[in-house]
């Protein structure tokens, strides 16, 4: 992202901080035109500077209070690295993060308890052939804060 023209960088930090700007309060913000903004924001989306907008939803208040990282370990250290593709059609999966260090991957999930968590950990040793460690999320202070742009 080093290659953003500042203009580029300004419209990212602000879109970043609220994905629902209209173009009018982004160019008012940006200081440029509506059609100037429009036209830069579709190039950034062409680009895949902006790959989307999304709601946040606040996990107890649709039934799913409960957030854990999973880490995973191969069993078989020989096994193929296909992890993230054993495990894409489990919907309680939100993030799948490859890491450098003792793990292979971190899974961040999202259940509706305890025991829903254990169903998850059966179900995602038995897809990808993994041993486990588990860190369950007490509070989250904050979260999706928009990267320093």
């Amino acid at each position: 992202m080093s290659d953003l023209e500042p203009i580029d960088r300004a419209i990212v930090r602000e879109l970043a901080g609220d994905g629902r700007l209209s173009f009018t309060d982004l160019a008012e913000r940006v200081g440029l035109s509506v059609s100037a903004v429009h036209q830069r924001v579709r190039r950034l989306e062409q680009r895949g500077v902006v790959r989307g907008y999304a709601a946040r939803l606040d996990g107890d208040q649709i039934g799913l209070p409960l957030t854990a990282f999973i880490s995973l370990t191969p069993i078989d250290p020989a096994a193929p690295d296909d992890y993230p593709r054993r495990l894409e059609h489990i919907p309680q999966i939100e993030a799948c993060y490859s890491v450098a260090g003792d793990e292979s991957y971190i899974l961040r999930v999202r259940v509706a308890s305890p025991a829903a968590l254990e169903e998850l950990l059966r179900q995602v040793r038995e897809a990808a052939n993994v041993s486990t460690r588990t860190t369950v999320v007490l509070s989250t202070p904050f979260e999706d804060r928009p990267p320093a742009v």
